[in-house]
């Protein structure tokens, strides 16, 4: 039998391994903590320098308690326990896990704020090589092409400088909360998005909606990264291939501004004695080089979504380079990935950098500029601004992925996860804002040289990366240099993501299994998620993928982060408690979350995510589908119109639209990615006179 310090003893390593089961168990780590560490104490150690001590006073008997071994009758049961240093396990009987408990490793800290690493690591999952692995794969998570070619874009059509104070309002109340909570979330459990939510079993469900939309996100992402290598590979030579109109690709309409330097989309050409129609159509239809290229040479469109025509060689080619560079780079997990981020989390700040000084030296440059920041004050007003400034940070920083919590999970227990998230939210915004400058910068100097309003060639998504900035591109000195740098920073934004993406899918698979077999067969995990994503992505390479690529775009990643967000943020807050939250986050870190986190979790922070895109109420074509049943509070009170929704007469089959509904819940058909793939793609463009796209690169010489 044993005194009362040994029962107490017992007892607290019996909550320390309950603990280490589910977040939120380990309050009686931190009792047993509070009360061994309320005496000095003085390691043994060190004893012989001191001299001798009292055998019975308060000092000595806390550490014979710690470093000595226990003898301990419970029940008619003997256990005997022998530690050896501080920090490892009990040997004898079954391992009991214990933590460093020494009052000098509980009580300094490290420089940058954290607790010592020495023993904060596990040997099991494995940790980050240094925290600056973790804060660059964060960036490099965080930004990706949407900071490119989705944030400028909207800046400018919300306000201009103006969109920027709802933006960073956004990133305050609602941004670095939900991104700080994310972060801690996995790092106290270490466990990914599935694991984690062994602290409430109900709300698993949650994690897996997170890995359905990684998994969407995943396989059209690499889609849009092999597309960029295509163009990279293209660019490989004296003159971009879309920089002229006699490839066999184009049609009649196309018109370059190389060949034809007066003439503009604006500038009509005098019509032909009998033939007014034709120079009419030829007006109205006129297409850039840049057009014809991505729809009739990388895409090879075809005219209907269901005609998914012929898979396109050379993109399943540059599909499966994706993946084998993603899978190489993960084949060790993130000690290989932890690495490779020291060069494509960094990289593409140079490649702007580089861009920047080029465009601001441009003439044309500071119209774009004044398009892209002078405050349009009035538009602030607009519920719109505010709901389009919401989404925006919400997908940038990539919140209800799954990828910061995976990401978090294989941080050091102690580590500050508090400041991670507001240097890594900042980073992400900034960035943005200074991607804008060299987009605008070079469509300012493309409107110039054409003598067009910069409204006219502003564009967003995949019609502003792969068809306005390419074609400006071409009338810059040296132009294969520029697209190089262009479609390479493309190629390691995208890549930054798709290695988060794979690992959050990889990790869940592993953390839910949980045995020793598949954690050393994790390498096969990694190459069996690959493989998939690559035989899943094999339809968006076909001649109807870029429609298809679209739909998954608009609704993968919209309203399922939504519900996904707000579902995590009640759980934690409401079920599991904000107040055990907060004790966890504070045995984690060593102080609490501060009270305006506490504040934005359980209040504000849900409530912006939840009425986001107004997604509380009905829209107005909600009901019968058929106008001779909207009776009563459905009656139109209005002669209803197509854009309506409502089935007024049957559609022709082949005259069926495909709507496509983005962030703002506006319709993307008037978008020009839209517009290039379904106008180019309709009976009223010639067709190419090869219909079997690129075979192969272009060689044309200067």
């Amino acid at each position: 039998m044993v005194g009362k310090g040994a029962k107490g003893m017992l007892q607290a390593m019996e909550e320390a391994g309950d603990a280490s089961v589910s977040p939120g168990a380990g309050r009686g780590v931190n009792e047993w903590r509070r009360h061994t560490h309320s005496t000095p104490s003085v390691h043994p150690k060190m004893a012989a320098a001191q001299g001798p001590a009292d055998p019975s006073s308060p000092e000595q008997m806390s550490w014979r308690m710690i470093s000595q071994p226990i003898h301990i009758g419970v029940e008619g049961t003997s256990y005997s326990l022998h530690p050896a240093e501080p920090g490892e396990a009990w040997a004898q009987g079954e391992a009991i896990p214990t933590q460093d408990i020494t009052h000098e490793a509980y009580e300094d800290k490290s420089e940058n704020g954290s607790m010592p690493d020495e023993k904060d690591h596990s040997l099991q999952r494995g940790n980050w090589g240094n925290q600056i692995e973790f804060v660059l794969t964060s960036v490099g998570y965080a930004v990706g092409l949407g900071n490119v070619w989705r944030f400028p874009y909207l800046c400018y059509r919300n306000g201009g400088g103006a969109f920027l104070v709802p933006y960073f309002i956004m990133l305050i109340f609602c941004g670095i909360p939900i991104f700080f909570m994310e972060l801690s979330f996995g790092q106290f459990a270490s466990q990914g998005c599935l694991g984690v939510w062994r602290i409430s079993p109900m709300f698993k469900g949650v994690g897996y909606g997170m890995m359905v939309v990684s998994t969407y996100i995943g396989i059209y992402y690499n889609v849009v990264v092999c597309i960029a290598f295509y163009y990279f590979f293209s660019s490989l030579t004296s003159v971009l291939p879309w920089t002229y109109c006699d490839n066999p690709w184009n049609t009649p309409n196309c018109v370059s501004m190389l060949e034809n330097p007066n003439i503009t989309k604006s500038t009509q050409p005098s019509a032909m004695p009998g033939n007014i129609s034709q120079a009419l159509n030829q007006t109205l239809q006129r297409t850039s080089p840049s057009e014809e290229y991505w729809s009739f040479c990388v895409l090879n469109l075809s005219d209907d979504v269901g005609n998914f025509g012929e898979v396109q060689v050379h993109l399943l080619s540059c599909l499966l380079v994706s993946w084998v560079v993603v899978f190489l780079c993960l084949i060790q997990g993130i000690r290989s990935s932890g690495k490779v981020v020291y060069f494509t989390a960094t990289f593409p700040y140079v490649v702007l950098t580089i861009l920047f000084f080029r465009g601001v030296t441009l003439e044309g440059a500071s119209t774009g500029f004044k398009y892209y920041l002078t405050p349009q004050w009035d538009k602030i007003l607009e519920a719109k601004v505010w709901g389009d400034a919401a989404s925006q940070i919400f997908y940038s920083l990539g919140c209800a992925w799954g990828g910061l919590i995976t990401m978090a999970s294989y941080n050091r227990f102690h580590n500050n996860c508090y400041r991670d998230s507001v240097v890594i939210s900042i980073t992400n915004c900034v960035t943005s804002v200074y991607a804008g400058f060299v987009i605008f910068f070079i469509l300012g100097f493309m409107a110039n040289h054409l003598g067009e309003d910069v409204s006219q060639v502003a564009d967003h998504g995949p019609g502003l990366a792969f068809v306005a900035y390419p074609e400006a591109l071409t009338l810059l000195p040296i132009a294969p240099l520029w697209s190089l740098l262009f479609f390479f920073m493309l190629i390691l934004m995208g890549l930054g993501t798709q290695f988060c993406l794979l690992e959050t899918l990889v990790t869940a698979i592993v953390d839910e299994v949980g045995n020793k077999w598949i954690l050393q067969q994790k390498i096969y995990v990694t190459l069996g998620v690959a493989v998939a994503g690559f035989l899943l992505g094999i339809p968006l390479t076909s001649q109807a993928g870029i429609y298809w690529l679209l739909l998954m775009d608009n609704y993968a990643a919209s309203y399922s982060l939504v519900i996904i967000s707000c579902i995590m943020c009640v759980s934690i807050m409401y079920i599991y408690g904000h107040q055990n939250y907060s004790e966890d986050i504070q045995m984690m870190l060593g102080f609490p979350p501060p009270c305006f986190f506490q504040i934005c979790w359980r209040f504000i922070s849900p409530t912006i995510i939840f009425r986001l895109k107004n997604s509380t109420k009905p829209t107005r074509d909600w009901g019968p589908a058929l106008l001779k049943h909207r009776t009563g509070r459905y009656a139109p009170t209005i002669p209803p119109s197509p854009e309506d929704g409502l089935e007024v007469q049957p559609l022709h089959p082949d005259k069926a639209q495909i709507p496509m509904v983005g962030s703002n819940d506006s319709s993307r058909l008037q978008d020009s990615q839209m517009n290039a793939c379904m106008s180019l793609g309709s009976s009223e463009v010639p067709a190419p006179p090869s219909s079997t796209g690129c075979q192969g690169l272009p060689g044309r010489g200067p």
